[in-house]
């Protein structure tokens, strides 16, 4: 099981990624994300801001840390701390950004009224990720050091289309959660508002 959920789920993952957003955007479908704020401005902002800044740094923070994990091994002392705790803040601004766009998507009948199963899916995935990479934060510190010395090891590898998942194998169940929700996304990306 482990080899299909790190070594084979990922390649499958950014198959279905490529081959669905191609067949997407050749079968006639708009790039639209139907959007809600005609409907309604001032509750969109308030989730919005706080969600889509969170998930940016986030994101840059992962893309940092796997083009340049030198720059995570080689900081320490209040710097590691500092660095930590603002990703746990920017992680949970991501969480309550997401979760004040659900609440809106269940409380507004005209936002309802445009809302898939996959909306809730997709959000509900995005929900379980945010919530892991919190607990990760908090339970097991120094992540962006480990991240550098396991994770991105693990990265190339896939990358580098030779797998070795020996060191994440070894990795606690809320991390193997999470490389596995961060596949899941980008498997569904292409059947939701994403692509």
């Amino acid at each position: 099981m482990d080899i299909v959920l790190f070594a084979a789920f990922p390649y499958v993952a950014v198959i279905v990624f490529v081959i669905g957003t191609i067949w997407r955007y050749q079968t006639g479908f708009k790039y639209s994300s139907l959007s809600s704020q005609f409907l309604e401005t001032k509750r969109l902002f308030l989730a919005s801001v706080p969600f889509h800044i969170g998930i940016l740094v986030i994101l840059i923070g992962h893309f940092i840390g796997f083009l340049f994990p030198s720059l995570f091994t080689g900081i320490g002392g209040s710097s590691i701390v500092t660095f930590e705790v603002l990703a746990l803040v920017f992680g949970i601004m991501a969480t309550v950004g997401l979760l004040l766009l659900m609440i809106r998507r269940f409380t507004n009948d005209r936002i309802k009224a445009v809302t898939t199963k996959m909306d809730v899916f997709i959000e509900l995935v995005l929900l379980v990720q945010f919530g892991l990479g919190i607990w990760i934060a908090i339970s097991y510190g120094w992540g962006s050091q480990w991240y550098a010395s396991v994770m991105v090891p693990y990265l190339k590898s896939i990358w580098m289309l030779d797998p070795d998942i020996s060191a994440v194998i070894a990795m606690p169940a809320a991390v193997q959660l999470h490389i596995v929700g961060a596949s899941l996304f980008i498997f569904l990306i292409p059947f939701s508002r994403f692509v």
